[in-house]
């Protein structure tokens, strides 16, 4: 099946592209990732556009980026991704997956906004227990927290390490994959990439995200100064 991607650039995207690549039923096409179009980052994970770029060239895929406006509607989004999810079945790609653990009102929300398009949703890590998928990417992936809630966080757990003592830290009520958007991960090593993406941790600010705050952990590429 041609697929490509839904990219966040975080662990379970990166969790999931590796399970792909594992099955013979499956050839992944390109990754997919929304940013924002006057900062060029994600709006949740705070990643630069450039870092994305180098992400995809170290796991061999070309990345395609729907830009969305300054604080999007959910019709601007679905809008711009009906664009893309167009222009890629007219491409042949057959379907478009995404890193989803759980969620089931997430899952049903994508499947409504596929349902009059001509690609199939996929999700490879549906219904799987997140405590042991957390602890098997810290086991063989290399990544850095970038963003955290900080109704639930300090400023501290922005720029850590995503491993084995992150997780023994995490509060008891947050998800060890982060699946209620408690926090953020970027992917820099693993066995989807031909090498790893070199990067160091900045300034980590605390920014507005709805009725709270989220703090945000500035990736930098070495001896580059912050942006």
């Amino acid at each position: 099946m041609r697929t490509i991607l839904s990219w966040s650039g975080g662990k379970d995207a990166a969790y999931a592209l590796d399970e792909m690549r594992r099955d013979e039923d499956v050839r992944v096409e390109g990754l997919l990732t929304t940013i924002g179009a006057e900062t060029g980052r994600s709006s949740m994970h705070g990643v630069r556009r450039e870092l994305y770029e180098r992400q995809a060239a170290a796991v061999g895929l070309p990345i395609e980026f729907v830009e969305l406006p300054a604080d999007p509607t959910n019709e601007a989004y679905e809008r711009a991704m009906a664009v893309a999810i167009e222009n890629h079945a007219n491409r042949g790609i057959e379907r478009i997956a995404f890193a989803d653990l759980l969620l089931d009102d997430i899952r049903a929300y994508r499947e409504e906004q596929l349902s009059d398009t001509d690609l199939d949703g996929y999700w490879p890590l549906w219904g799987r227990d997140t405590a042991a998928l957390a602890a098997d990417f810290a086991n063989r992936f290399e990544a850095t927290v970038v963003s955290v809630d900080g109704d639930l966080f300090d400023r501290s757990f922005a720029g850590r390490a995503f491993d084995a003592e992150f997780l023994a830290g995490l509060p008891d009520d947050v998800d060890p994959c982060g699946e209620n958007g408690e926090f953020h991960t970027f992917v820099r090593d693993g066995p989807i990439f031909d090498e790893p993406v070199d990067v160091t941790t900045g300034e980590t600010v605390t920014r507005p995200v709805g009725d709270g705050e989220f703090h945000y952990c500035e990736l930098l590429v070495p001896n580059e100064p912050e942006p």
